[in-house]
This record gives C-alpha cells, sequence and structure tokens, in this order.
C-alpha cells in the first residue's frame, strides 16, 4: 500500500475505503498542521484545524474529482484557516482578506537562521508568505498552486518570483 499514489488511495477512499485514509493522514498530517501553524502562529488552532481537515477530507471525499490530491487537500486547509478568521474577527466584507498572525520565534540561540528567516517571512502579505510557504517550503508546483488559489500557473509563477525576490532584500537587509 506504501507505493500508491495519493490520488489512488484518495480514490478508493472516495469510493468508501476509509480504512486508507490513515495512509493519507500519516503522509500529509505534518505538512497540513506546519502549513496551518507558519499561517496562523497558534498551535493549538494548528491542531484543532488540522483535525478538521482530515474529518472534511471524509465528509467531502465524493467531492474528489481524480485531480492532484495535495492541491485538494491544501484547498480545504486553506478555505478551513480563512473560515476560522473570517468567523472569529466580524470581517465579513471580503473573505479574500486573510489577517493571518506572525509566528514567534522559537529557540532563538540554535536555529538564528530560520528564525531570522521566519521573521522575514511575518513581514510579508498573508497571501504572498502562503505561497512561499506552499511553494518552497512543501515544494507544490505551480500549476497545483494555481488550482489551491484559483489562478493561472503563469501568475503564479509570477508572483513567487516577485516574492522570493523581496524576501531576499528584506533578509538582506536586516542581516
Amino acid at each position: 500500500m506504501e507505493t500508491l499514489t495519493d490520488e489512488i488511495i484518495m480514490q478508493k477512499v472516495a469510493q468508501g475505503n476509509l480504512d486508507l485514509l490513515k495512509l493519507l493522514f500519516d503522509r500529509h498530517h505534518k505538512h497540513v498542521y506546519n502549513f496551518l501553524y507558519k499561517m496562523s502562529g497558534d498551535r493549538m488552532l494548528s491542531e484543532d484545524l488540522t483535525q478538521d481537515v482530515f474529518y472534511k477530507v471524509i465528509k467531502y471525499r465524493g467531492t474528489y474529482k481524480n485531480g492532484s490530491f495535495v492541491s485538494w487537500l491544501f484547498t480545504i486547509a486553506r478555505n478551513s484557516l480563512k473560515t476560522h478568521f473570517t468567523r472569529n474577527q466580524h470581517n465579513h466584507d471580503d473573505i479574500e482578506v486573510l489577517e493571518y498572525r506572525s509566528v514567534e520565534s522559537e529557540n532563538i540561540t540554535t536555529e538564528e537562521d530560520y528564525s531570522h528567516l521566519q521573521n522575514v517571512l511575518n513581514q510579508l502579505d498573508p497571501l504572498d508568505r502562503e505561497l512561499i510557504i506552499l511553494n518552497r517550503f512543501r515544494e507544490i508546483k505551480y500549476e497545483e498552486l494555481a488550482e489551491i488559489v484559483g489562478s493561472t500557473p503563469g501568475a503564479v509563477k509570477t508572483r513567487v518570483c516577485r516574492v522570493l525576490k523581496k524576501v531576499k532584500q528584506m533578509y538582506l537587509e536586516t542581516i
């Protein structure tokens, strides 16, 4: 079973074989949690939302249309986070306005370079931070990112390149 692709496993889950969901959970729950934590800065919230994401995978398994499982999964994670912030910030004007919190730096003495990078990422626009986290830390391809954020691969690639230049500039300015 370990050699099956995520897409094949999800097809079987969608057909009712819920036992296979454990494989998908084992493969992806850390990635989902890390994404949610980097975007929210809240460990407890990230744990709760990670559970919610996999609950929604079960609940909405029938909507999976044999595309990229990772794109589908991170779309659910992204929407869960947006829903949480929309409901808890009393700001219903524009659901695309993501008010993510900064992640506090931890263990500065042992991981100064990482914490410095995290501080730079915290200064980015939430959508830009989201793209960098998904593309560079999770290695999601531009085509899948485009599906997740509802854009085109070319537009996503251009935005990621621009954000990376900005990150590099911000990182070097603060050294």
